[in-house]
């Protein structure tokens, strides 16, 4: 057993801490300790934290809407684990898991209802593709790959079915051990307060701070829905999940100043809002959101122990010992920067966070930023 110790690392809260690891997990966690003849990695004062897990991305290659690849998204971006969001369904899942499998970064999949996934943008406007019985053998089939199902529900998606993709949802999710669920929202049908009065606690809305009619702020007052309040307090999950078309900083800065604040930070990430923005990557997501107010403590949270729980993700998201080898090396630095939400707005950011080495596993490797 050949053992690495990281060294002068410190915590996102400033505190001093030291890491053993072996194996692919940690064996030792510190505020100093000795190297003994041990392989050292100085990290000279950077800040570490768990590995970063983003919980919303769109990373099967061989979609055509919304794919990406997951060490473009993943490691090469600080990114220890992604968990792409409903882009296959049962009937292509499995295509998706071997070519996950080849990937340095970890992948998990959230599986569309919708038995072929995003193949096209209405996927739920035919609900013969929504089969239980084929969920249920995905889910068995691949027990440590798929660890939950997901609902697109906006009126691009569900044609005129309403509400009852949804209802499906939550019918398929009691079924198969109450797997997280994962509820997109965007323009009506169906209503907003409807997928809420279906959705239950530790369901994820994602798209939570987008700009439209139809997401929480009432726009003739500017203030927060009330029924969206009582799905927050009920314990509805909110995850930003980026996007191209939803994030939206007014939204996001009106619920921070009313202290309804974002469970988890996601991007949304595929191909085209890679490349060509308004999303980028991973750090760029946070630091928007902390030019909106979170601190870079709550942010680092958000994209570790917040995510990994949310979705049972044990070995992940703290640095503990016995849990895996996963860890993002970062700097924060007092440089500004134009930041561009899914709407054109603007905000200037006036501190960047900037991986520089990612850990998986154990392995190694330098960032491409």
């Amino acid at each position: 057993m050949s053992e690495v110790v990281l060294k002068n690392g410190r915590l996102i809260t400033g505190e001093a801490c030291e890491v053993v690891f072996a194996d692919g997990k940690i064996t030792e966690v510190a505020k100093v300790i000795e190297a003994g003849d041990r392989q050292v990695v100085d990290l000279a004062g950077n800040y570490f934290s768990a590995g970063w897990i983003d919980s919303h991305v769109h990373c099967y290659q061989e979609m055509n809407l919304y794919y990406d690849y997951p060490d473009q998204i993943g490691v090469d971006k600080g990114v220890t684990t992604v968990i792409d969001a409903g882009t296959t369904g049962a009937e292509n899942i499995g295509r998706f898991y071997e070519l996950a499998k080849e990937a340095k970064t970890n992948v998990y999949a959230l599986l569309n209802i919708s038995k072929f996934g995003i193949v096209e943008q209405d996927e739920l406007a035919d609900l013969t593709k929504v089969q239980a019985d084929l969920v249920k053998q995905a889910l068995a089939e691949l027990p440590e790959f798929v660890i939950g199902i997901k609902a697109r529900m906006s009126k691009t998606v569900i044609g005129s079915n309403g509400i009852t993709p949804l209802n499906l949802a939550k019918e398929i999710q009691a079924e198969n051990k109450n797997l997280p669920l994962m509820v997109h929202i965007g323009s009506a049908p169906p209503e907003l307060e409807e997928i809420l009065t279906v959705m239950g606690p530790g369901d994820i809305l994602t798209h939570c701070f987008n700009g439209k009619p139809n997401g929480i702020i009432d726009q003739s007052t500017g203030k927060i829905k009330e029924f969206v309040w009582q799905a927050y307090r009920d314990g509805i999950l909110f995850d930003i999940g980026h996007g191209t078309d939803s994030f939206n900083f007014d939204v996001a800065e009106t619920a921070f100043k009313a202290n309804m604040l974002a469970n988890t930070i996601s991007t949304d990430i595929y191909i085209r809002n890679r490349t060509n923005g308004p999303v980028y990557d991973l750090a760029t997501t946070l630091e928007k959101l902390h030019t909106v107010g979170y601190e870079w403590p709550a942010i680092v949270e958000k994209i570790t122990k917040a995510a990994a729980d949310q979705y049972h993700l044990s070995q992940k998201g703290q640095i503990e010992v016995g849990k895996d080898a996963d860890f993002t090396i970062f700097k924060i630095t007092d440089e500004e920067k134009e930041l561009v939400d899914s709407n054109g707005n603007t905000r200037q950011a006036k501190q960047q966070i900037i991986p520089v080495q990612t850990i998986i596993g154990g392995v190694m490797y330098d960032n491409q930023l």
